[in-house]
């Protein structure tokens, strides 16, 4: 069976293994962006609720190495395995989207052992959704952060309100690189559009900055930026 997806251009389509939470979501979103999908999954209701959403979904088993083929996975150059709950499913999809060739594999993981496992079979990006999203509500409850991101080695970035030292001052008068060691690398003004940071730019009292650098230099100005909370006495 010939894939009716199979393009030759930089935008070719995304295979997505697994419609649960978080295969839905990253096939949603790649339609949205104007990217096409084929979606399989074993649940029939999942099929039929999705049908008329994604650009194609189909009921096949993903460990059924026949009914790959038949869907034509070696003409895909990306796909996602959102199975994570089914160890043993999420392997199998795994191993079969590998030795089909499939250049660009994204799996979804539910714990670091599992991670190792498909590393080592043929995964090219683990994914820890609940994890990554912990540790990114986590930093934003206490570094007075609105978004966080942070790299393995030791860099971040984040998205934070301009602390009070930083209002009505442009960055050279503040010399935040020095002071801090963190970089700015732009400004949000509500009702604007986004600025890149220049020595000379002016920081306005509601502005959001971009915050690069370190990770603990990036944390400690974020902080600055979080609301003292003053208790009551008692």
């Amino acid at each position: 069976m010939a894939n009716p997806f199979r393009r030759d251009d930089d935008n070719s389509p995304v295979l997505i293994v697994g419609l649960g939470r978080f295969g839905y979501s990253v096939a949603r979103s790649l339609v949205a962006m104007g990217q096409e999908v084929l979606a399989i999954d074993t649940d029939p209701v999942l099929v039929q609720r999705y049908a008329d959403e994604l650009t194609h979904v189909v009921q096949a088993d993903a460990t059924d190495h026949d009914a790959l083929e038949q869907l034509g996975i070696s003409d895909f150059d990306k796909a996602v395995v959102g199975i994570s709950v089914n160890v043993e499913a999420s392997v199998l999809a795994t191993i079969a989207l590998s030795e089909a060739g499939v250049s660009d594999i994204w799996v979804k993981a539910s714990s670091l052992d599992h991670g190792k496992i498909l590393e080592r079979i043929g995964a090219h990006h683990i994914v820890y959704p609940e994890r990554s999203m912990g540790e990114q509500v986590a930093h934003m409850i206490v570094g007075g952060m609105s978004q966080y991101l942070e790299f393995d080695d030791d860099f971040a970035i984040a998205r934070t309100m301009a602390p009070a030292e930083q209002w009505g001052k442009t960055f050279s008068e503040t010399g935040i690189r020095a002071k801090h060691g963190v970089t700015i690398v732009g400004v949000k003004r509500m009702g604007e559009d986004f600025m890149y940071a220049v020595p000379e730019t002016l920081v306005e009292q509601h502005d959001e900055l971009v915050v690069s650098g370190p990770t603990k230099k990036v944390e400690h100005y974020c902080a600055l930026a979080k609301p003292k909370l003053h208790r009551p006495r008692s």
